[in-house]
C-alpha cells in the first residue's frame, strides 16, 4: 500500500509540470514569435514479480504469470516545437514577419559574447545616446538587432518612410526636404539547420549549447542567410500555439491528477482498515 501511495505522488508532481508547461503555452497564445512546448512522459522503474506457478494450472493461461510494480511516471523530455506560426497583419512598418520556418533574426551578443535568435519581429527605435541624429533598431526588450556585418542597425534620426524588402534590405526616405533615401541596413538573417539543439533563454530568445561538447562547429548548426526573401514587413508571425489542443491536453492531465489523487485516498482507506482489524 505504501508502494501505491508513492507511485501517486511522484505521478502527482510530474503531471503539475505538465499543467505548468500547457498554462504557459496558453499565456503565450498571443506571443508573436513563441514556439509551443509539448511534454512527454516515460516510466520510472519497475519491477516484475513473479508468481510460484503450478504447472497443472498452468494450460490455457492467457495473462502475465505474475504482476508488474513501478514507481510512477516521469517528464522524459520538454520538447519546443518549431512549426511555423500564423502571419498576422499589423500595417505597423517596424514589423516584419519570417515568413518560412527555419530561419531567425540574430541579436546583437552580449558581454559574454553568447549568439541569440529570435522569430519576434516587433521592432522599435531607440535613441543612441552617443550620436542624436540616428536611432538603434531593437527588439520589445531593447535588445539591438544585427546587421549583416555583425553591428547594430541604426537608423536616421529624422526621417519621412521605412521600408523593409523581402529580402531585409532596410530603405529610409529622408525629411531632408529633397526625399533623399538611403540604405539603413541589411537584417541578419541564419537558418538554424539543427533545431533540437536550440536552448531557450527566455524573452522568446534561443541560444546554443556549448559545440566542443557535442564536437560540432558553427557551420554543423547553422548557416547565415541573409537576403533570403522571407521577409514581409507590416506583419507578425504569431505563436504556433493550438487552443483546441492545449485545452485538451489541460483537460486530460486534470483527469490523470484525479486519478492519481483518488489512488491515494483509496490507498489510505485500505491502510485504515487493515489497521482497525482487530
Amino acid at each position: 500500500m505504501n508502494q501505491a501511495m508513492i507511485n501517486s505522488a511522484v505521478t502527482l508532481g510530474q503531471l503539475q509540470h505538465k499543467m505548468d508547461t500547457t498554462g504557459h503555452n496558453l499565456a503565450n497564445m498571443n506571443t508573436s514569435g513563441y514556439k509551443r512546448r509539448d511534454v512527454s512522459f516515460s516510466d520510472l522503474l519497475f519491477q516484475q514479480v513473479n508468481n510460484q506457478t503450478s504447472q497443472q494450472y498452468e494450460t490455457g493461461r492467457q495473462t502475465p504469470a505474475g504482476i508488474r510494480t513501478g514507481t510512477g511516471g516521469a517528464v522524459a523530455q520538454t520538447a519546443v516545437r518549431f512549426e511555423q506560426g500564423s502571419i498576422s497583419q499589423t500595417g505597423r512598418d517596424l514589423d516584419v514577419a519570417i515568413t518560412e520556418p527555419g530561419y531567425y533574426f540574430e541579436l546583437v551578443p552580449g558581454e559574454n559574447g553568447e549568439r541569440r535568435f529570435t522569430r519576434d519581429g516587433a521592432f522599435y527605435l531607440s535613441p543612441n545616446p552617443n550620436n542624436q541624429a540616428e536611432n538603434f533598431l531593437v527588439d520589445r526588450s531593447g535588445e539591438y538587432i544585427q546587421s549583416q556585418d555583425g553591428q547594430p542597425i541604426t537608423i536616421p534620426g529624422s526621417f519621412r518612410d521605412l521600408r523593409v524588402s523581402e529580402s531585409g534590405e532596410i530603405q529610409v526616405t529622408l525629411n531632408d526636404g529633397e526625399n533623399t533615401e538611403v540604405t539603413a541596413g541589411q537584417l541578419q538573417l541564419v537558418s538554424i539547420t539543427k533545431p533540437q539543439l536550440l536552448e531557450s533563454h527566455g524573452g522568446n530568445y534561443y541560444g546554443l549549447p556549448d559545440l566542443d561538447e557535442l564536437n560540432l562547429g558553427i557551420d554543423d548548426v547553422l548557416t547565415e542567410t541573409a537576403g533570403t526573401q522571407v521577409f514581409q514587413q507590416g506583419a507578425l508571425e504569431m505563436s504556433n500555439v493550438d487552443m483546441a489542443k492545449e485545452m485538451n491536453d489541460m483537460l486530460q492531465t486534470q483527469r490523470g491528477y484525479q486519478f492519481n489523487t483518488r489512488a491515494i485516498s483509496i490507498t489510505d482507506e485500505m491502510m485504515g482498515l487493515v489497521n482497525n482489524i482487530r
